[in-house]
């Protein structure tokens, strides 16, 4: 008798909230109303998170369509995907089993809307004090500690491949350049990558390649390609998972520390090649310029702007 009751509570200690226990362990309402909750907590996490189901696929090596049918309660997943997905939304496992998001709360929705139409509103300086409040939550990580990624960004030639080393070795993070996590994915180099499948499959890859950066979830410093920022997704998740580091360069520079790494493809048989390099630059100065912090390159060497953006990030980031 007393073992019927310790199996009881145990089975009660484990159904999420809104499963009904006075079903049979395993009948298929418990089974389905199971499902529901776990679906709705995944689309929960993965929509605070800012992340797209096909972000979300690419993390975890699922189909675009399996977590879509996860998260309407039609994919009963396995125990090692699913500790997958937690992984990926930076969950612990047990927590996809706890309560299913209220969406039947009126009160929460309406605010939840007024929040949302104040926030389209806001200016810069408004968003990041918002961010600050809402990163204060229970549990939640510091200000500091909530984008544990740095990503230097800007167009090729900008200086990222020669000071990033020197910077992440201030820091004392592990550097990656995220053509090498390309590379390693596909089995090829880059270069081959847009010569046997085009830009296309280089921007999926790429896609790809950031999302399990993302999911890794550990400190380091990355060094993305120029034309990242062009790609709507591929930039929105940078910006929410990425402190970003513009370095910036005039055309003339960007060219000359091109030329000067032995490639000649830029300006092969393209007799306008710095028009085309300075009119590249003007159309994503804006994107560029969303950057947390920029930095100009031709204001100093290598060792001079590592050591300027080192001080900077020491400062913001509190690292030793």
């Amino acid at each position: 008798m007393a073992m019927t009751e310790r199996g009881d509570a145990a089975t009660t200690a484990l159904t999420p909230p809104g499963v009904d226990n006075r079903q049979p362990p395993g009948s298929p309402v418990q089974r389905q109303a199971l499902l529901l909750a776990l679906g709705a907590r995944v689309r929960g996490r993965r929509e605070a998170l800012g992340l797209t189901r096909k972000a979300l696929a690419a993390a975890t090596g699922l189909s675009e369509r399996f977590i879509a049918q996860l998260e309407t309660g039609k994919g009963n997943i396995s125990v090692a995907n699913l500790n997958g997905v937690a992984r990926a939304l930076a969950l612990p496992l047990a927590s996809l089993l706890g309560p299913a998001p209220a969406e039947t709360d009126g009160a929460g929705e309406a605010l939840r809307r007024e929040v949302a139409r104040l926030l389209e509103q806001a200016d810069v300086d408004q968003l990041r004090r918002a961010a600050q409040v809402l990163g204060q939550v229970p549990g939640a990580r510091p200000p500091s500690e909530a984008r544990p990624l740095i990503a230097l960004i800007g167009l090729r030639g900008a200086g990222k491949s020669t000071i990033g080393p020197l910077l992440a070795q201030r820091l004392r993070l592990p550097y990656v350049e995220l053509d090498d996590v390309i590379q390693e994915a596909t089995g090829l180099a880059v270069p081959e990558i847009f010569e046997l499948h085009g830009e296309h499959y280089y921007r999926q890859a790429e896609r790809q390649a950031l999302a399990r950066l993302v999911a890794a979830d550990r400190p380091q410093l990355v060094s993305v390609s120029g034309g990242i920022v062009a790609d709507a997704e591929s930039f929105a998740l940078l910006k929410r998972a990425a402190l970003l580091v513009w370095l910036k360069a005039t055309p003339e520079q960007h060219m000359q520390r091109v030329r000067s790494q032995g490639d000649s493809r830029p300006m092969q048989d393209r007799p306008n090649a710095m028009a085309e390099l300075r009119q590249l630059l003007a159309g994503r100065t804006a994107l560029y310029a969303q950057a947390d912090i920029a930095l100009d390159t031709g204001a100093g060497d290598e060792t001079e702007c590592a050591e300027s953006l080192a001080a900077e990030l020491t400062r913001r980031l509190r690292l030793a």
